[in-house]
């Protein structure tokens, strides 16, 4: 797709703040060669930050912040503890390419507020950049790439820094499946405002640009009741869909259960076989009526993914965003979860993440990270904490994971202590998890650091056909000898999970890294137009940390 300019930025202004050096992130840029430090402004595959180009702020800045979203409701993820590697040298995790944190981030900060460490997600802060992860070719029979790095860590501890890289092949143009889209449309009181239906009814117009004149399309809004405003209807017939987006309008409760019932139903209707059936929920994430707790919800979605129609979840509005419903239920119907605040928003989600959610790679992908206890005393993983597998259920092909779609990537950080190392300690971090020696089997080869293991099955098969299984390593001589030379993407990835972990008030935070980080992330700023946002968000939140 073409890439469009980048949206505009909606924040409040605030100075550039020193970029000074402290003995953390910025100590790269220190101790780097002159053979690192190009004429160009090039620094270690970056580039850096031109202040001539930055995204225009709107506004002054006010002294402080203002209120958080209160209104908006969240289950904090928590944080990883460090586990002794001879106890458990496993990590398993369902993938997440969700990016539904970084952007309540984003949203919150162009407002003038620091978004509520419950909503951080660490690995959905990370998983929102993209790396330059080779990928395989579209025709390759295994539809990923697994890149590994590491490095000394430039966050003050004597710890070593682990990126697992994650990269989806690409779909190529003749693969593309018939889709059959439902649009599942909240319509209740509570999605009215320029926030919310209205933009709900440019991602549907949007959307149709993607589509085949003869996939097909339908409309289910609920509100106090159901409807259905258009049975499957071919795109082809697109002034009639054009017709019924324009007579959307909000009002009323929200009876979101008896919705998504009816939703899947005209999904069956015009089911496809061999295609893609999908319904997006468009919402604020307000259900009052009905089966509404998430648990009911997720039983719901859990019963009718068993019918090959998949749910993708889509967040709209400030101040009533059901944040943690949204996240079980898309991963409970297989699909994704990202939330838009503004019509550019909008427009960027259509046109380079819809393409993603239409092009399914992979279904119940997992990812087990084997460390090698001769060389890693500790270990933690940066995030997903609430995507953790039981170790035993790596091979378990029945137990549900993450989905992947065509040029998706996953990035997984960890934090090791080398054996003989010092383990730090985070004040109120989660105790260490230890105890009886692992008795299991050993994959992972003596010479290496960590053998990292994926397992996924292709999109068409059933729940009871065996996964398919791919690897790699990496030898603890590949480890770089210093964070200076160590390369941009990871730079870069570690660089927003120590802002995240800041964020989200996690015990491993240091606020003390904010310079350092200010300098890892300007280095990189002129990289691409989101690199770019984001440290213009990020000068305007720090001033408030």
């Amino acid at each position: 797709m073409k890439k469009l300019n980048p949206r505009p930025v909606e924040l409040l202004h605030r100075p550039v703040l020193a970029a000074g050096c402290g003995a953390l992130l910025a100590c790269s840029a220190c101790t780097a060669s002159d053979d690192n430090n190009n004429a160009d402004g090039n620094f270690a595959g970056g580039t850096y930050y031109d202040p001539s180009t930055a995204i225009s702020p709107t506004a002054e800045p006010d002294s402080e912040a203002r209120p958080s979203n209160t209104g908006d409701q969240y289950t904090a993820p928590g944080t990883n503890p460090f586990v002794m590697t001879a106890h458990d040298p496993l990590s398993t995790f369902a993938t997440d390419v969700d990016t539904a944190s970084y952007d309540l981030f984003v949203r919150d900060v162009s407002q003038g507020s620091l978004p509520q460490p419950a909503s951080v997600r660490l690995e959905e802060y990370v998983n929102y950049f993209r790396y330059a992860y080779p990928a395989a070719s579209p025709e390759a029979l295994v539809p990923f790439s697994i890149s590994l790095a590491a490095a000394p860590s430039p966050l003050g501890a004597e710890t070593t820094l682990l990126r697992v890289g994650i990269a989806g092949k690409q779909a190529a143009t003749t693969q593309g499946k018939p889709a059959n889209l439902v649009f599942l449309v909240d319509v209740s009181g509570s999605m009215q405002g320029a926030d919310r239906l209205p933009l709900v009814a440019q991602v549907l117009r949007q959307t149709l640009d993607l589509l085949a004149p003869d996939d097909t399309v339908s409309i289910v809004t609920y509100a106090g009741s159901t409807s259905v405003r258009l049975g499957p209807t071919s795109v082809a017939d697109r002034p009639r869909i054009i017709a019924e987006i324009g007579e959307l309008s909000a009002g009323g409760s929200t009876a979101g259960a008896s919705g998504i019932d009816l939703a899947y139903a005209q999904a069956s209707a015009g089911f496809i076989e061999g295609g893609l059936n999908h319904v997006i929920l468009c919402t604020d994430g307000d259900f009052n009526v009905g089966r509404s707790t998430d648990n009911e919800l997720v039983e719901l979605i859990v019963e009718k993914r068993r019918t090959g129609i998949t749910l993708t979840a889509l967040g709209f509005g400030t101040g009533n965003l059901n944040d943690s419903m949204l996240e079980r239920v898309s991963n409970a119907g297989n699909g994704f979860y990202g939330v838009i605040s503004s019509e550019s928003q909008a427009a960027e989600y259509v046109n380079e993440r819809m393409l993603s959610t239409l092009s399914m790679i992979a279904k119940d992908v997992k990812i087990q990270v084997e460390l090698n206890p001769e060389r890693v005393a500790a270990y933690r993983l940066l995030g997903y904490e609430n995507r953790a597998i039981a170790d035993q259920d790596f091979r378990n092909d029945r137990v549900d994971a993450g989905e992947i779609g065509a040029g998706h990537q996953v990035t997984a950080l960890y934090e090791l202590v080398p054996t003989g190392g010092v383990l730090p300690i985070g004040q109120g971090a989660p105790a260490v998890t230890d105890g009886a020696a692992y008795a299991g089997q050993i994959e992972v080869a003596e010479t290496d650091l960590v053998r990292v293991k994926l397992r996924y099955k292709p999109v068409d098969d059933g729940s009871a056909d065996a996964a398919l299984e791919v690897s790699a390593s990496l030898a603890a001589s590949d480890i770089a000898q210093n964070f200076s030379v160590a390369d941009a993407d990871l730079s870069w990835a570690i660089s927003v999970a120590a802002f995240s972990e800041i964020l989200k008030q996690s015990p491993y935070a240091k606020p003390e890294q904010l310079d350092a980080i200010d300098a890892s992330l300007a280095r990189q700023a002129g990289r691409d137009d989101e690199r770019a946002e984001l440290y213009e968000l990020f000068k305007a939140a720090r001033g408030w940390l």
